[in-house]
């Protein structure tokens, strides 16, 4: 009989934040979120409208994308939520200290794994006060980054006049 060989956990969580992923709604980018405390699932989250607008994949088309605007830019301009912004909505702030964020993003149009992805400098300020303690990156089908949100505290991008990511 064969031994069976099970998932590491961070990849296990990150499987689980590509699954919530496949609910997007977006037109230019899957994004999934999993929040994770003591081994136990917090919430989730996906890139969509908020709720009982119309999606950009009911509607055909990106305002972004039509204006050509880059990665990591101009998101007020956006219709949808992020995943980590949607996944922290859905969690109490008690639940979330300490806690570490899963994520993984596709390229929609070639479904391969968003290239140095990472959290927007909103998102990155949503994890930062919801407490969470690190965000797990997925690079490809099993290897990742792990962020320390401290890291994040520290080395503030918004005073060196950083734009997108």
């Amino acid at each position: 009989m064969e031994k069976l060989v099970r998932r590491d956990k961070t990849n296990y969580y990150l499987d689980l934040a590509e699954t919530v992923s496949q609910r997007c709604t977006c037109l230019r980018r899957h994004y999934g979120a999993v929040i994770v405390k003591d081994d136990e699932v917090i919430s989730t989250g996906y890139v969509g409208t908020p709720r009982g607008r119309q999606n950009c994949s009911d509607l055909g088309y990106c305002l972004r994308a039509k204006m050509g605007i880059p990665r990591g830019e101009r998101y007020e301009l956006c219709r949808s939520v992020h995943a980590e912004a949607n996944a922290i909505i859905s969690a109490s702030r008690r639940d979330m200290i300490g806690s570490t964020l899963y994520l993984v993003g596709r390229n929609v149009d070639n479904g391969e794994y968003i290239e140095n992805a990472i959290c927007c400098s909103m998102c990155k300020r949503l994890v930062i006060n919801a407490g969470i303690e690190k965000v797990v990156v997925r690079d490809d089908k099993d290897h990742y980054r792990v962020i320390q949100v401290t890291d994040w505290i520290a080395d503030d991008e918004s005073l060196r006049g950083v734009l997108g990511y």
